[in-house]
């Protein structure tokens, strides 16, 4: 193995430990400025300034100075009063920031003002110069205007002190008043209209809020009593309304219910009705087979009286044929006329019976068709009436007329006579002859009815029984027949 020689060794220390050296120097040469400083470096190349980076510094030939850039913060209380523009003596402290400009024609022009001096120094000079061109501000501005508008003082500042400040390479980065005072409380007072101001317009404020506070508590007092008595005219009124639906429903029930029974009714009557006619139908039927019977029973004596009329016709064909013929033309004329007026009857009758029915119309019509039969029955059996039948039936019913005229007297209860004694035609003697005359008027009411006077019909009595039978010519084809047959 074969070995470096020692030569080579040494000269290789010496090598490395002349580099570590040289860096050494080299390191100690070379200067670096911070972001808050600037270097200053004059000598054999020239006044330059470093800012932000490095450079080497030749020992000897070179010389540099560090120079802050860093904010510099400090009080501007001039130890004498200041007078303002009204003359008021007034103590003014601020604080003023203030920098070194970061170009270099500002560093350079700060160096060569402040590098010699110390930090003190240097804020003297500031300060002389700021608290002179306070004392200018402050005599052109009213006290007023200084406690009032603090950055309106600051604004003036900075543009005034600006020039020189940039003659010495700074600038002003802020100025605040922090205090202005008086010795003579001008301040003070000057406050006082304010805070009296301020008071006067607080309790004035206060009494409009109290005023405000009292109108809105009013208004809302009438808000709520509008609004409860619209909430109470829509309550009587809703009630009203429940009032009207529910009256309207109690009409509609009661119309309902009034219809309901009217249809009830109505179907009872209907019903009521239906039977009543029915019941009607079944009298009609009941009085329908009444008049059949009665018909029946009627037919059964016409034939009596068809026979006893026959038998008599027979017994008076000889004697008063003759009489009886013309008495029986003269009551078949008064039996048709009768006839007439019972069938008028019955027609008025049987239209008045129509319009409750036509069932009982056809029964009325019946009976009266019956009766109008027996009555042409009787008519017949009267034409064989003879005179003397005649006369009796008008003598047996005299007294019955006589009776029905005198009927009104029976009615009084009490008579008043009130006699003038003129005469027998007074008083009692006056009803008597009142009586008589009406009995006296009798013979003249039968003279009407019977067409014939009392005289002729006498006569004709005594002549009755004086007749002989009639001839055989005068006799009806009937008789004649019988006769021969005998």
């Amino acid at each position: 193995m074969f070995g470096i020689p020692i030569e080579y060794l040494i000269i290789a220390g010496l090598a490395v430990l002349a580099v570590l050296l040289l860096m050494s120097v080299l390191a100690r040469l070379y200067r670096k400025a911070g972001p808050h400083e600037a270097l200053v470096v004059y000598g054999f190349r020239g006044k330059r300034v470093i800012t932000g980076h490095g450079t080497i510094v030749f020992p000897m030939v070179e010389n540099c100075h560090d120079l802050s850039l860093e904010l510099m913060s400090f009080d501007v209380a001039p130890q004498q009063d200041l007078y303002t523009k009204q003359g008021v003596a007034v103590t003014v402290e601020a604080v003023a920031q203030i920098k070194v400009k970061s170009d270099t024609e500002s560093v350079w022009t700060a160096a060569e003002q402040f590098l010699t001096k110390s930090d003190q120094e240097r804020e003297g000079l500031i300060k002389l110069v700021m608290e002179g061109h306070l004392r200018g501000i402050i005599g052109q501005l009213t006290v007023e205007e200084i406690v009032k508008q603090p950055e309106m003082v600051g604004d003036r500042m900075r543009s005034t002190c600006a020039d020189d400040m940039n003659k010495m390479g700074l600038e002003v980065i802020s100025f605040t008043i922090k205090e202005v005072r008086d010795k003579n409380e001008y301040i003070i007072n000057m406050g006082r209209p304010d805070v009296a101001r301020i008071k006067r317009d607080a309790d004035v404020a206060a009494a409009e809020a109290d005023r405000d506070t009292a109108i809105k508590r009013a208004l809302a007092q009438r808000e709520s009593a509008v609004a409860k008595a619209q909430a109470d005219q829509d309550r009587v009124l809703a009630e009203t309304l429940s009032l009207a639906k529910q009256a309207e429903a109690q009409r509609d029930l009661e119309v309902k219910r009034a219809q309901f029974l009217e249809v009830t009714k109505r179907q009872q009557a209907q019903a009521d009705k239906a039977y009543d006619i029915q019941t009607n139908i079944m009298q009609q039927q009941v009085v329908a087979e009444q008049v059949k019977v009665q018909q029946v029973e009627k037919e059964q004596q016409v034939k009596v009286q068809e026979a006893e009329i026959a038998r008599r016709e027979k017994e008076l064909i000889a004697t008063v044929l003759k009489q009886a013929e013309i008495e029986r033309q003269r009551i078949e004329t008064l039996a048709a006329a009768e006839k007439q007026r019972l069938m008028a009857e019955a027609e008025g009758h049987a239209s008045a019976i129509r319009q409750q029915g036509e069932a009982e119309a056809e029964i009325i019509f019946k009976k009266g068709e019956a009766e109008a039969k027996a009555m042409n029955v009787k008519a017949e059996a009267y034409q064989e009436y003879n005179q003397a039948a005649v006369i009796d039936k008008l003598f047996t019913n005299m007294p019955e007329v006589v009776k029905a005229l005198a009927s009104p007297l029976a009615n009084v209860d009490k008579i008043t006579i009130v006699s003038t004694g003129n005469g027998d035609a007074s008083g009692m003697n006056k009803i008597t002859g009142d009586i008589t005359k009406m009995a006296a008027q009798v013979p003249a009411l039968f003279e009407t009815l019977s067409g014939m006077s009392m005289g002729e019909l006498f006569a004709k009595v005594r002549t009755i029984g004086d007749k002989g039978p009639k001839p055989p010519d005068s006799l009806p084809p009937s008789s004649k027949g019988a006769g021969a047959g005998k």
